[in-house]
Order: C-alpha cells, then structure tokens, then sequence
C-alpha cells in the first residue's frame, strides 16, 4: 500500500459522513438489529445516498447487527452508525436490540456467533 492509497481510506468515510464523527443517536451497538423500511409513496427512493447507504437497505432487508454491516461494508463500526443513522432519519431504516435483549432472556448464541463472525471480519 503506497502513502497515497492510506490517504484515499482516510478520506473517504471523512467524505462519506459528510464530516460527522458520530451519530445523532447513541443506542446504536455492536448487536443492535437493523432492517430496511420500503418508502412510502411519493418520498424519494435512492436519490441522493451514497453507495454505502443502498449498500446497507440491500443487506438489511433482513434484520442484520451494526458489526455484520460494518464488517460487509469494510468500514468502520464509528462510520456504519452514522450511516445508519441517516437511514433512520429518512426513515429507510428501523433499528432495535436484539429481542433476547429486549424482553430479558438470555441471549440467542447464533446471534452471538454472528456478531463475532462480522466483528472478525472486520
């Protein structure tokens, strides 16, 4: 990798958050669920996202945790939240704990399998 090539992977989730460091929200982690809201009629569909973001309603059209999209994405856990976000804001996106999280049980190991698997992948 030459001294231009790790500038460019700098540059690009600068570019892509539009500056932003983190998320206007702060109960996205590691294993929060995020799935893909169709858009209403008559809101703008794809216009004006950036690949990134089409690349997660692709992937989250079933649930999928915050460390699978970022490991998918070869991004940055930090960047994916903030990506996330913005869907949500658009409302393109929903988000919830996982539901062994959400209703106290202990939680589902294939779920955890796969937090690890996209954590190692990252």
């Amino acid at each position: 990798m030459e001294a231009g090539d790790a500038e460019e992977l700098s540059v690009r989730p600068y570019t892509i958050t539009q500056g932003r460091t983190a998320p206007a929200r702060d109960d996205l982690t590691l294993i929060t669920l995020v799935t893909t809201v169709e858009p209403a009629p008559g809101r703008a569909g794809l216009r004006g996202l950036q690949p990134e973001h089409r690349s997660i309603l692709q992937q989250c059209r079933t649930p999928a945790a915050v460390a699978e999209i970022a490991a998918e994405l070869n991004l940055p856990v930090a960047v994916t939240k903030i990506l996330i976000d913005d869907l949500v804001a658009l409302g393109r996106a929903t988000t919830r704990p996982p539901i062994a999280v959400a209703v106290g049980n202990t939680m589902d190991m294939t779920l955890l399998r796969a937090v690890r698997d996209g954590l190692r992948r990252l």
